[in-house]
C-alpha cells in the first residue's frame, strides 16, 4: 500500500497523484481518462477507460459437433456470465431442429433474442440493458412464485390433484428464468463498475440478492419434487399424514418468508433470529415424524413420507440460509451507521 498527500489545486479541486508503476501497467499517460466510482463505505474506485471496455461482450461459437443438450447448456452459460451477443456457426448448416433448440433455450433467458438465422449462422443478442432491471423486485417476484409453488405442491398431495401438480412443475420455468437474469447481472457487476451503477445497488447488496434467489431456486426445485410424487407415484398419503405435511410446509414457508423480509425489505434482526428458532423447532418435529414412520404399517407410505419430509426440511434450511445472510446484512448496515 502506498500513501498520497491530498493537495488543493486551483483553489477548488483536491488532487492526488497516481502511483507511476501502476499507471504504466494500466497504460495510463497524460491525457488518459479514468472513471471514479464512490462507494457507500467512503472509498473510491478508479477504473481505467479504454475502447475495449466500452464494446459489448461478444462470442462466436462453433457448434458443428454440439448436441442439443450441450447447446442449451452453453447458451445458458454464455447468458449468465454476461455476453451481449452470441454467434453460433456451423459450416455444414443449421438444421430446423437445431434452430428450434436455440429458440427453446433463449425462451428461458430474459433479453436474449434471435436476430438472424442463415444457413450457417445464428445470431443472438441481449436487448435488455441493466438500467431496465430491478434485481430487488426480481427477487421479490421469485419469492411470491416459490411460496405459491410450495403451497400448491402440498395441496396437490393432500387432494391427489395431478392437474395442480402439473401447474407447479410448469411454474418452475419462471423461477429459473428470473434466477438466470439475476445471476447474469450479478456476474456482470463483478467485472464492470458501470453495471453496478446501472443496477443502482452496491456489489454487497447484489451478492445478497443473488444468494437469496439461489435459495429460492432450490426451494422451487423441492416444490417440483413434491409435485412429481402426485403424478409419478401411486402411493396415496392418508389424510391425517397429509394434514401434518401441510402444517410442516406452512412453518417452512414462514421461515423462508420472514428471512426474505430481512434481506429484501430491510426487516429487523430479531425477525431473522425468530426465523432460525422456527427452523430449529420444525427440524426437531420433522425428525420425530420421520422416526415414527419406521414403524408404519405401509412401507410405501413411510418411504414417500420420508422423502416429502426431507423436502420440507430442506426448504426450511434454505430459509435459514437467508436468515443468516440477513443477520450479516443488518450488522453491516448498522456498523456503517455508527
Amino acid at each position: 500500500m502506498e500513501t498520497r498527500k491530498v493537495q488543493l489545486s486551483g483553489g477548488t479541486t483536491y488532487t492526488i497523484s497516481l502511483p507511476k508503476s501502476w499507471a504504466e501497467e494500466q497504460g495510463i499517460e497524460s491525457g488518459s481518462l479514468v472513471s471514479i466510482h464512490p462507494n457507500g463505505d467512503g472509498s473510491l474506485l478508479v477504473d481505467v477507460l479504454n475502447e475495449a471496455e466500452t464494446d459489448e461482450r461478444s462470442a462466436v461459437i462453433d457448434i458443428s459437433v454440439t448436441d442439443s443438450d450441450a447447446l442449451q447448456q452453453q447458451l445458458t452459460a454464455l447468458y449468465t456470465v454476461g455476453y451481449d451477443a452470441v454467434t453460433l456457426q456451423d459450416r455444414n448448416g443449421h438444421s430446423i431442429d437445431r434452430q428450434q433448440t436455440v429458440e427453446s433455450a433463449i425462451d428461458g433467458l430474459s433479453g436474449f433474442e434471435l436476430l438472424e438465422a442463415t444457413e450457417t449462422r445464428i445470431q443472438l443478442r441481449n436487448l435488455i440493458d441493466a438500467t431496465n432491471i430491478d434485481v430487488q423486485k426480481s427477487a421479490i417476484r421469485m419469492r411470491l412464485v416459490v411460496l405459491s409453488m410450495h403451497t400448491d405442491a402440498l395441496t396437490a398431495i393432500a387432494d391427489d390433484d395431478a392437474e395442480l401438480a402439473r401447474r407447479v412443475i410448469t411454474r418452475d420455468s419462471e423461477v429459473d428464468k428470473l434466477f438466470a437474469m439475476v445471476t447474469r447481472h450479478f456476474r456482470r457487476s463483478l467485472l464492470d463498475l458501470r453495471e453496478v451503477e446501472k443496477l443502482n445497488h452496491s456489489r454487497e447488496r447484489l451478492f445478497e440478492y443473488y444468494y437469496v434467489c439461489r435459495q429460492f431456486e432450490r426451494v422451487a426445485d423441492h416444490a417440483v419434487k413434491m409435485a412429481q410424487f402426485v403424478i409419478e407415484d401411486d402411493t396415496t398419503i392418508p389424510a391425517q399424514l397429509s394434514q401434518r405435511l401441510s402444517e410442516y410446509g406452512e412453518t417452512a414457508r414462514s421461515v423462508l418468508n420472514m428471512s426474505a423480509d430481512v434481506v429484501l425489505t430491510d426487516g429487523d434482526i430479531e425477525m431473522a433470529h425468530r426465523s432460525l428458532s422456527e427452523r430449529d423447532e420444525l427440524v426437531a418435529a420433522l425428525d420425530s415424524e420421520d422416526k415414527n414412520m419406521y414403524g408404519h404399517d405401509e412401507p410405501d407410505v413411510a418411504y414417500t413420507m420420508g422423502l416429502l419430509l426431507d423436502s420440507i426440511r430442506r426448504s426450511a434450511e434454505y430459509g435459514a440460509n437467508i436468515a443468516t445472510i440477513g443477520i450479516q446484512q443488518v450488522l453491516r448496515r448498522e456498523g456503517r451507521e455508527r
